[in-house]
């Protein structure tokens, strides 16, 4: 069932993975999508050094089975979470948000495997000239922060394929058996699925926030930040005023000011849906429900298998 090269590369069952989201991917949830059969991913980009050992730890009380720990190279701990997440032995890490070239090798010696989130063909290849196991392509439909090109994931994924020679994970607007086996058909060996997993029972996330994302439509996400850091989130009070004053001109500073500080941590942990900042992917209008963690994962493999047997039925007639 859908044995592809990422699941040999990582040591999974299923070529699916939950993406590491600040203040949602916490112990609970990984080791629930990894008893799935699935990698899960701990999001090193909220934690101090100290709590991303305590979530290894407790990840692995619950679970056997590998998992993956986000680091984004921006943020000014990376060394040190990096350093613990190999004293922990987190079987793979996740880079983003900077040059894989930084600590690939570090993370490499330590025998981990290494997984970068490129929003471009360009950053791809400088990934996988990096030293990369494999890619992860991500299109501008990803909730949270997102590339400047803005390309979607339907073109970026096979362009990504056609270039880099390791494998590539798409990302990015893929919440269901559907896009998983669109992926697959791009020319993804597995796929990242973050929105989706933040409406689970076990995302560390409040209710407000994933009753947030039940809510939404197709139109309901923005980017904020296009000129020095785009993100994508649910349209609230914060984003509109944000998008007001980006349209003034108003210089990005000063709307780093307007940001602020913990306004993600305000909206997915204290429920301040109207003035915090509600990370979501475009995707988000599909998804009508709670659900637990492993039953998403189960869902989209047994769905997928009908779909590609009724694409069967359609090339025989």
């Amino acid at each position: 069932m859908f044995k592809t090269k990422i699941c040999d590369l990582l040591g999974i069952e299923y070529p699916v993975i939950q993406g590491g989201m600040v203040w949602v991917s916490y112990h609970e949830l990984c080791s629930a999508v990894s008893e799935a059969g699935g990698l899960s991913t701990l999001a090193g980009g909220s934690m101090t050094p100290e709590e991303l050992r305590k979530e290894i730890i407790l990840v692995r009380e619950k679970t056997s089975k590998p998992f993956a720990v986000n680091i984004p190279l921006i943020v000014a701990q990376a060394e040190e979470l990096v350093r613990v997440a190999i004293d922990e032995k987190a079987p793979v890490i996740t880079t983003s948000a900077g040059n894989p070239s930084r600590l690939t090798s570090r993370i490499h010696e330590a025998g981990l495997r290494v997984l970068h989130v490129s929003p471009s063909v360009s950053l791809a290849e400088r990934a996988w000239r990096a030293g990369v196991d494999a890619v992860i392509a991500e299109g501008i439909e990803a909730g949270g922060h997102n590339g400047f090109e803005e390309i979607t994931t339907l073109t970026l994924i096979p362009q990504v394929a056609d270039r880099v020679p390791i494998p590539v994970i798409a990302a990015g607007g893929i919440a269901d058996a559907r896009g998983f086996v669109a992926a697959l058909a791009l020319g993804a060996q597995g796929v990242q699925i973050g929105t989706r997993f933040a409406a689970t029972y076990e995302a560390h996330c409040c209710e407000k926030f994933k009753q947030a994302i039940i809510e939404a439509t197709d139109t309901a996400t923005v980017i904020t930040g296009r000129s020095f850091g785009p993100t994508r989130c649910i349209r609230n009070r914060l984003a509109e005023r944000i998008l007001e004053a980006e349209q003034r001109g108003v210089d990005p500073s000063q709307i780093l000011n307007i940001i602020g500080r913990g306004r993600s941590r305000r909206a997915s942990l204290e429920g301040d849906i109207e003035e915090g900042t509600l990370y979501c992917g475009q995707i988000a209008g599909l998804i009508r429900e709670i659900k637990r963690a492993g039953e998403v994962v189960e869902e989209i493999i047994h769905a997928a298998a009908g779909l590609l047997e009724s694409l069967e039925g359609m090339s025989h007639h």
